[in-house]
């Protein structure tokens, strides 16, 4: 479990998160929604200490994770940024088994060799692991980038918008993998996203986020309804059921 508790964070004189105290499940999918400049991204910085908080703390499993040794966090927390642009030439493999360096420190074993290749099959990108990642599209990346983050085989995943510049069918099936990480791994994922519809669809809880604080949390058929959304997005959002999801038909609403 991952318990925040009264995260603030200013960027100069300007608050981006403002006491936020949340509960993150474990075993389970929570999207951090909002508009932009909600502070998604910045509360997501701080809880995988890319970023410092100004006050209030972050308890992974009771223990304080600025704390925590890196090593040790790296062991329980993978993190994919939302832009993950690299200076050396890579294949997809090579970057795959970087996932593996809380682990092996760049000396690979059997053992790590195996999980590489699990975490390549497990993304579908076994016919191109030897490529190299400047010749994959955008998708084909970002599905190099989740293989690395599974190979570090972390009981928590935190991503940053990993649906950015993706078309509607890579993004389905990024969604349908982190669903699958969950239900048949028993991974605990948390993830930002903007597709209202995405989070709707694949998430156990929503956090929504507006002006650096939560307005709503909770289980997923909580938040979204018109109410809840109105007051997240100002604007009102009719939803409709379908095969047993809720879509939010946004494109002609009215603010």
């Amino acid at each position: 479990m991952i318990e925040i508790k009264s995260l603030t964070k200013h960027f100069g004189k300007k608050p981006v998160v403002e006491d936020v105290t949340v509960t993150i499940q474990p075993k389970a999918i929570t999207s951090f929604i909002g508009p932009n400049g909600a502070g998604k991204s910045t509360l997501l910085s701080m809880v995988s200490r890319l970023l410092d908080s100004d006050t209030g703390e972050v308890l992974l499993d009771k223990s304080n994770v600025k704390k925590m040794k890196s090593d040790e966090f790296a062991k329980r927390v993978a993190i994919l940024k939302q832009s993950n642009h690299l200076n050396v030439r890579l294949t997809v493999r090579e970057l795959v088994s970087f996932g593996r360096y809380p682990y092996s420190k760049g000396r690979l074993n059997s053992d790590d060799e195996k999980i590489i290749d699990q975490a390549i099959e497990y993304m579908n990108l076994t016919n191109i692991q030897h490529k190299y990642l400047d010749e994959l599209s955008g998708g084909q990346k970002q599905r190099a980038f989740i293989s690395m983050v599974i190979a570090q085989d972390t009981e928590y995943i935190l991503l940053d918008e990993p649906l950015n510049n993706l078309d509607m069918k890579h993004s389905v099936q990024i969604m349908k993998i982190l669903r699958k990480l969950v239900d048949e791994l028993g991974k605990t994922v948390v993830i930002v996203l903007h597709d209202i519809n995405f989070a709707s669809v694949y998430s156990d809880r929503i956090v929504a986020l507006k002006n650096g604080r939560v307005v709503k949390d909770g289980p997923t058929n909580e938040i979204i309804n018109s109410a809840a959304l109105r007051e997240v997005y100002d604007m009102d959002i009719p939803v409709q059921e379908q095969d047993g999801c809720r879509i939010c038909v946004y494109f002609n609403s009215h603010a």
